[in-house]
């Protein structure tokens, strides 16, 4: 079968490699759209495990199914998590579903960038899910990120008529503002260096765009009436937005570090100010088995509409296209690789 091969960002090769084989509670997927994810170009992550079939953001077709395995028969349209939990260890049985062990050594085989993947026993158990007709492969594809910012938001205990700054006007940052306006926040501040993002932020609904090379903290209160925000949302890597996330929340406020710094990167936390003003900052990584239930959920009722973050549509042999736009951070926003053209 043909897959793109990861050896860095600049280079993505449509190579060959044997169509997986699959054993007893095994099934192989057919995969019909991959999204293209900020994390496939974080390259100082990605190229130490290089060469390799990256993606993650996966929906597709059950092309064979194994021995036991009765939920679910060739022909299915199914959503594949990456990454599942073990649902007994004391990490799963508190809540912390993402900072479990087995999640962080699970996934299908090879990587969502290819024809067909081996869907592991565990994975079949916990991490598939059946895509109602009312999603498109495309929309399924949206499952996993959507899930990620769907459990970002359950943490930082979003509660409507908040004031939300989103730090970032990617497609986790637009995610975060659709979902955000969807449970009824009140004013929706998005940020972003780039002006074709500002611009897609307020297509979805954003109630201010700020350039963020502009002094956030205070065009923040400019907006919201002398006050920072109530929760604050990090959407990128660059150290100024986790500063500028901890100068704009408000006293009693949440920051929620969606992204990630550079590896060894440490930020000068306020303790004493943030003790005293009783705010709160905390991470959220990947998603659980439930946030992919409510995302399916919301994708089926059209709760976000995803189809407009779609900026480009590539074949398998073009990959490396896509991911010279994604890591450029051009002109480009969700980009879906279709591995059967």
């Amino acid at each position: 079968m043909r897959v793109a091969m990861y050896y860095n960002n600049s280079d993505v090769r449509l190579e060959e490699m044997p169509k997986p084989q699959i054993n007893p509670g095994e099934i192989l997927v057919k995969i019909m759209a991959s999204g293209i994810c900020g994390s496939d170009v974080l390259e100082w992550y990605r190229i130490k495990k290089a060469p390799l079939v990256l993606g993650h953001e996966i929906a597709g077709e059950v092309a064979e199914v194994g021995e036991n395995v009765s939920a679910f028969k060739p022909g299915d349209r199914v959503f594949v998590n990456h990454h599942v939990p073990c649902n007994s260890c004391h990490y799963c049985l508190t809540g912390n579903h993402t900072v479990c062990e087995t999640l962080h050594t699970t996934k299908f085989y090879p990587g969502g960038f290819c024809e067909y993947v081996r869907v592991p026993e565990i994975n079949v158990d916990r991490g598939t899910f059946i895509l109602p007709d009312e999603i498109t492969y495309e929309e399924g594809s949206f499952v996993e990120p959507l899930a990620c910012v769907i459990r970002g938001q359950r943490v930082a205990r979003l509660k409507p008529e908040q004031t939300i700054l989103i730090l970032g006007s990617g497609v986790s940052g637009l995610l975060h503002l659709l979902c955000a306006k969807a449970s009824g926040a009140g004013l929706v501040i998005s940020t972003d260096i780039s002006d074709y993002k500002l611009d897609m932020a307020k297509k979805c609904g954003a109630n201010a765009v700020i350039n963020a090379r502009e002094d956030i903290p205070q065009k923040v209160r400019e907006l919201n009436e002398g006050r920072g925000a109530d929760l604050v949302i990090v959407c990128t890597g660059a150290y100024p937005a986790f500063i500028q996330a901890l100068e704009s929340v408000d006293r009693g406020g949440t920051v929620l570090c969606f992204a990630t710094t550079n590896p060894g990167v440490t930020l000068p936390l306020p303790i004493n100010e943030f003790w005293r003003n009783g705010i709160t900052v905390l991470p959220s990584y990947a998603n659980s088995g439930y946030d992919a239930k409510v995302a399916i959920n919301m994708l089926r009722h059209h709760t976000v509409d995803v189809n407009q973050l779609i900026t480009h549509r590539f074949g398998l042999k073009d990959t490396g296209l896509g991911f010279g736009l994604m890591a450029n951070a051009g002109d480009s926003m969700k980009i879906i690789i279709n591995p059967q053209i």
